[in-house]
């Protein structure tokens, strides 16, 4: 059976519609590859990118697309609400079918070690791709950001898995990597406080005492005028997004605000979705594989 691998590519542009839509032709340009969803955010000034295809043709999509952000994407002018060290920020590969995760770390290898070589931007392995146990969570491995990567590539225990200690002058440095799915998920706030945010993300976020399977940031939505607990969940099935939710809610009453809506950005499963229905409709004994009617008619 073909084996099938999702890649989310994230691009620092979120604003330059000629530049997003380069991105999105680039995409569809290599056969085998499918393009399911793109979400550029003028606020974080970042496009994500979600694609499937197979092991062969995922892996030249993906190097197209950092060529294509290495040509047109400049990380000196770059200004946005979330942290990002490239002109590609990362460039995740997520095993979806009839492949193992030890493939997807290959994949991802072969991908870095290519960007390098051609393109010569540095690379990060990072999350089951990391090369040494503090390179694993990519919050570390983007700490310093663009502007201060040059200084961090110095250090003993920061060179490159691919490349000189030293990063591109215009397309900074890549994050790549093999991992499970994860729920890119944001809570905004009727706040302009941004301090706010941040302090609520604190306590939600694992590498700070809350939820192990939660890494957030708080930032500001300048277009819109409002902070925002912005979460990567990496586990929706140990950590469901309500959990999160309900927390932050709980949390932002403390300083006199409310939850004004939240957002998916990109692709979810299903489940993650259902399994917030089934908490807050108080659906008992619900068994989303027998239960959910495309379950039975959809391979």
């Amino acid at each position: 059976m073909a084996k099938i691998v999702e890649c989310i590519p994230n691009f620092s542009e979120g604003r330059n519609q000629e530049v997003i839509q380069g991105l999105v032709d680039t995409a569809k340009s290599v056969p085998g590859v499918t393009l399911l969803d793109y979400s550029p955010d003028e606020s974080h000034n970042r496009t994500v990118v979600t694609l499937v295809g197979d092991e062969e043709s995922i892996q030249e999509v993906a190097f197209q697309l950092v060529k294509y952000a290495r040509d047109h994407i400049d990380m000196t002018k770059h200004e946005g609400g979330h942290p990002r060290m490239g002109a590609t920020d990362v460039v995740p590969f997520v095993p979806i079918k009839d492949i193992s995760m030890e493939e997807c770390v290959e994949i991802s290898k072969k991908v870095g070690k290519r960007i390098y070589d051609e393109l010569d931007i540095p690379i990060f392995l990072y999350e089951e791709s990391a090369s040494a146990p503090h390179r694993k969570n990519l919050a570390k491995v983007r700490k310093g950001q663009f502007e201060g990567m040059p200084e961090k590539l110095k250090e003993e225990e920061w060179a490159p898995d691919f490349g000189e200690r030293k990063i591109h002058p215009t397309a900074g440095i890549t994050g790549v990597s093999a991992r499970m799915p994860l729920v890119a998920f944001n809570v905004n706030l009727d706040t302009d406080n941004v301090d706010i945010a941040k302090k609520i993300a604190k306590v939600v976020r694992g590498s700070s005492g809350g939820f192990k399977y939660c890494k957030g940031i708080g930032l500001m939505l300048e277009d819109r005028n409002i902070a925002q607990v912005s979460m990567n969940m990496v586990n929706f099935e140990k950590l469901p997004l309500y959990r999160t939710f309900e927390t932050i809610r709980f949390e932002a009453a403390r300083y006199g605000v409310n939850i004004i809506g939240s957002e998916i950005i990109g692709l979810l499963p299903a489940k993650a979705m259902t399994d917030v229905a089934e908490y807050y409709l108080q659906v008992e004994d619900f068994d989303f594989n027998k239960q959910v009617i495309e379950n039975h008619i959809i391979n």
